[in-house]
């Protein structure tokens, strides 16, 4: 389980900056955390949900981690709007006993969105293959 306070480079911004995160609440499946010192009439959340269905072979687990951050439009400095980004693994918990190949396809996707291929190096910044392709709606 997650520390109430994530404050030591969990989750950080474009620039690779550290942004803090405290709980605000936690549920059965699912917990929200939300920005320190955020402005309450912009609010900036990480969220975190975990859901199962089927039986047997067929059981399944989809599992979401969520940032959601209110801004104020930059078309008409008044509108409040939403941007959103998530992760979701869909899991056949059912019909596997190791968690190898979730392990391996989180893998891939972090490392398609935060990187260039060839370099080791972590991007934040969206130059990231993925994250490039995400953020100009490019293919």
């Amino acid at each position: 389980m997650l520390t109430n306070t994530l404050n030591t480079n969990e989750v950080k911004d474009s620039a690779g900056t550290e942004v803090e995160f405290t709980r605000l609440s936690i549920a059965d499946r699912s917990t929200v955390f939300a920005k320190v010192g955020e402005s309450p009439a912009l609010s900036h959340r990480l969220a975190i949900s975990h859901q199962e269905s089927g039986s047997g072979l067929g059981k399944r687990r989809r599992s979401v981690v969520r940032i959601d951050k209110t801004i104020v439009s930059t078309v008409d400095s008044v509108t409040p709007v939403v941007v959103s980004a998530y992760l979701v693994l869909d899991t056949p918990v059912g019909a596997i006993t190791a968690g190898t190949e979730p392990t391996n396809v989180i893998a891939e996707v972090l490392s398609f969105c935060a990187s260039l291929g060839a370099n080791t190096t972590i991007l934040y910044d969206g130059t990231g293959n993925g994250a490039n392709a995400l953020l100009t709606g490019g293919l």
